[in-house]
C-alpha cells in the first residue's frame, strides 16, 4: 500500500502518549495512528448507516406506544413479565 505523508497535528500531550502506547506494543507511532484513525472512520461509518437504517424504518410510520412500553417495563421482574410489545402505531390509511 502506498503511504502518503500527513501532516498531523496532535493535542499537546497527545504525541507523547501516542509514542508511548505504540513502544509498548512495539509497533510505529505512524502505524498506531493509522489504525487508530481507520477505527475511528469505520467506527463513525457503521454509526451513519445505522442512523440511516433506524430514520428509514422510522419513516414507515410503525411504531409501540408509551403506554405499551410503559406496561410491559412495569412488568419486568414480577410473576407476571408479559411478553415485548408488538407495534400498535401505524400510518393512517388514506383509503375510503
Amino acid at each position: 500500500m502506498v503511504s502518503i505523508p500527513s501532516p498531523l497535528r496532535l493535542k499537546p500531550g497527545l504525541e507523547h502518549r501516542l509514542e508511548e502506547a505504540a513502544e509498548s506494543e512495539d509497533v510505529s507511532a505512524s502505524d498506531m495512528a493509522s489504525e487508530a484513525i481507520e477505527a475511528f472512520l469505520d467506527a463513525r461509518e457503521f454509526k451513519r448507516q445505522e442512523i440511516a437504517k433506524a430514520l428509514a424504518e422510522a419513516d414507515k410510520g410503525v411504531f409501540i406506544s408509551q403506554e405499551a412500553m410503559h406496561r410491559w417495563m412495569d412488568s419486568w421482574g414480577t410473576d407476571n413479565e408479559l411478553p415485548p410489545p408488538e407495534p400498535d402505531i401505524f400510518p393512517q390509511s388514506n383509503r375510503k
